[in-house]
């Protein structure tokens, strides 16, 4: 999954002569929290302004700075063809709410957290109907745990690994809703340890 495919393409923007309370003006009425600053042109991203950057400078005087004097400079940004998973580590990494996308120099979209959210909660497919295997593999062999699921018909959305307190890797398996009762206990005779199921 690409940034290209979840960013906001329609972006609302600010220019550098903008003031600080026009662009408090813009996220209010727009329900945003980051606005790239660019040139006359509507092209090149110049800075980022942010809401928390902007409560520093809410006092009647400062709020007709203008946003060259207060924006971010040389803002972290990310290439429409970042993977989501890279975007979401420099969020984490700079703890920062969004990321301008900038190809060849232009401005093209925005990528937030919410956004990287929405994506991870459609790649795991928590809002669609499924049912829940969670099983720790018999010598840690996933390969026979997801071929006896598709040979009972099984269908697999997305899969999720972490280690319990013994060390072994326990598996939650996402599936398109199945009743998972043959399946469970097809394994459970193979060796494999059910964890729990859920329909």
């Amino acid at each position: 999954m690409k940034v290209k495919n979840w960013m906001i393409t329609d972006v609302v923007v600010a220019f550098p002569d903008d003031t600080v309370e026009k662009a408090i003006q813009l996220m209010k009425k727009h329900s945003i929290r980051h606005l790239p600053v660019v040139d006359r042109d509507r092209e090149r991203l110049i800075g980022l302004v942010t809401e928390s950057e902007l409560r520093a400078y809410l006092n009647p005087e400062k709020l007709k700075l203008s946003l060259k004097e207060v924006m971010i400079l040389n803002p972290i940004t990310v290439d429409p063809d970042t993977y989501i998973d890279e975007a979401a580590k420099l969020i984490y990494k700079y703890k920062i709410g969004g990321l301008p996308v900038v190809s060849q120099g232009k401005l093209v979209g925005i990528i937030t957290v919410t956004d990287i959210l929405e994506s991870f909660i459609e790649l795991m497919g928590i809002l669609r109907a499924s049912s829940r295997l969670d099983v720790i593999p018999k010598n840690g062999n996933l390969d026979d745990v997801l071929e006896t699921i598709r040979k009972n018909g099984g269908k697999v959305i997305s899969i999720g690994m972490d280690v319990n307190f013994e060390g072994e890797r326990v598996y939650f398996i996402r599936l398109e809703k199945i009743s998972l009762d043959k399946i469970a206990s097809e394994l459970e005779v193979a060796g494999h340890k059910i964890i729990s199921i859920i329909d």
